[in-house]
């Protein structure tokens, strides 16, 4: 049986950003939790280390704002192909559910993450997203 896995990375910036200009849509873990809202339920995503580097273990944190089923995380690279990298996370209580993540490095210079979250509530599946900046040693980013 074979097995093929293929990832990608350019070593090409996206067009619109720079190394001057801070995405706000970024989730900035240096300055605490990131918040997403979807079906009226907020979800607080924390990672340390804060700076989110490559090939390193990661811990993250995940709060909800009540009770859910079926919780799921994955994790992909948002602008370009890196593999799909499922998260195992432990249910700690209720509404907080912890777990450790690596992913790969890529030779460009940006690289941004996106943590995808899917849950049911009251039957029908919802997902919620978390983007942010691999390697992110400059908090100006």
């Amino acid at each position: 049986m074979w097995a093929l896995f293929c990832s990608s990375c350019s070593q090409e910036s996206p067009e619109d950003v720079s190394k001057t200009t801070k995405d706000s849509s970024l989730c900035d873990f240096s300055v605490g939790k990131c918040t997403q809202s979807v079906a009226g339920i907020t979800f607080d995503l924390l990672v340390s280390p804060y700076n989110t580097p490559s090939e390193k273990p990661l811990t993250l944190e995940l709060i909800g704002s009540e009770p859910v089923n079926d919780l799921t995380m994955r994790v992909e690279g948002r602008d370009m192909f890196m593999g799909v990298i499922p998260v195992n996370l432990t249910k700690v209580d209720e509404k907080l559910y912890n777990g450790q993540l690596i992913y790969g490095s890529c030779s460009s210079n940006y690289m941004v993450w996106r943590a995808f979250v899917t849950f049911t509530k009251e039957g029908t599946q919802h997902a919620v997203m978390f983007d942010f900046l691999a390697d992110n040693e400059d908090n100006e980013l």
